[in-house]
């Protein structure tokens, strides 16, 4: 993974969404237009944080986020997503 030519401001995080899976769990293959958005990615980089709220999250970990949240971004020919930290549930 190469470094991302982009900084977030204060709590904002982009995350690399991962892959859409390609079948189900009994080998179904799923078309392109069937494909649920993922929930989960890796952070590959994060903002400063608020005054007094420093970031949770850091590069390199995997997080779960809402299904809407997030502005999709390219950058570098790579497809992102720009959300706010609170718009992150968990780190897996």
């Amino acid at each position: 993974m190469s470094k991302i030519a982009m900084k977030p401001l204060a709590d904002r995080v982009l995350v690399e969404a991962a892959p859409a899976e390609e079948k189900t769990a009994g080998g179904i293959i799923i078309p392109d237009t069937a494909k649920e958005k993922p929930q989960r990615g890796k952070v590959v980089a994060v903002g400063t944080g608020k005054k007094d709220e420093p970031l949770t999250v850091k590069v390199g970990d995997t997080v779960l986020y809402g299904k809407y949240a997030g502005t999709e971004v390219s950058i570098d020919g790579r497809d992102l997503l720009i959300m706010r930290e609170s718009d992150i549930f968990a780190i897996i």
